[in-house]
């Protein structure tokens, strides 16, 4: 079942994705080498509660940490731990909140130090990704289109999109239908309609787009192939006439 929001749940949500952006701003002075993803999580955990509110991803399905740090290879659902960054790293930090009963989900890429050229690239198709993918949203539209737009752009780019995640409905639940598929066939999927809110999250490799999760942790996907991979991440609400980014300050 895919939620309208009502005006009361809009402005909810809104707030909910506001904090999160606000604590990717915060924790950004900090991506730099030598400081550890662990370190990341807990001052990104200590500014969601002490803005009220609390990280949706502690606990969820037993994931062990406040936000997911994903470097180099690793596509998406990093666990923070004592990993010390390095120049040249590129890494995913993805932050949920849950404030006064609301979600708001984002991430974003940073870069330490000095990066590869090729790794430049990568973000900026992935980043371009998304924002293609966010001009495809008006009322009245099919969701595949965000897919398809994306998956022709990172192609003609020669990134490959890992299709094996998703985006997702969002705002009342973390995780909530539809599902929003970053590659698609042109005019698939359920008509947009006015109320929905739900994430963007393109993930692209330098390489071939198969990821595999550890074994040892149940949750980090990382390239088959060691390939470098990247995502940036926003949540949006189909309006009247077109789509507002909520995950922006």
């Amino acid at each position: 079942m895919i939620y309208l929001k009502n005006p009361k749940q809009i402005i909810g949500i809104s707030k909910s994705c506001v904090l999160a952006a606000r604590t990717l701003k915060h924790i950004a002075p900090l991506v730099k080498a030598g400081v550890t993803t662990g370190h990341l999580n807990d001052e990104a955990e200590k500014f969601i509660r002490d803005n009220g509110a609390i990280p949706a991803p502690l606990g969820y399905r037993g994931f062990p940490k406040a936000i997911c740090v994903s470097v180099n290879e690793v596509i998406c659902h990093g666990i923070p731990g004592d990993y010390a960054l390095k120049d040249g790293d590129i890494l995913n930090v993805d932050v949920t909140t849950i404030l006064n009963g609301y979600y708001g989900d984002t991430s974003t890429m940073f870069a330490v130090g000095e990066i590869s050229a090729e790794a430049k690239k990568l973000l900026e198709v992935t980043k371009r990704c998304l924002q293609i993918g966010i001009q495809e949203v008006k009322p009245g539209r099919h969701l595949g289109n965000v897919g398809y737009a994306i998956n022709k752009h990172a192609q003609e780019n020669g990134c490959s999109v890992v299709t094996q995640f998703c985006g997702h409905g969002t705002g009342l639940r973390f995780h909530e239908e539809p599902n929003v598929l970053h590659t698609a066939p042109y005019n698939s999927g359920p008509k947009l309609r006015k109320g929905m809110t739900f994430t963007i999250e393109p993930m692209l490799n330098l390489g071939g787009p198969e990821a595999v999760i550890s074994e040892a942790d149940g949750w980090t996907a990382t390239t088959v192939d060691g390939s470098l991979s990247a995502q940036y991440e926003h949540t949006v609400l189909v309006t009247q006439n077109g789509v507002e980014v909520l995950t922006k300050e």
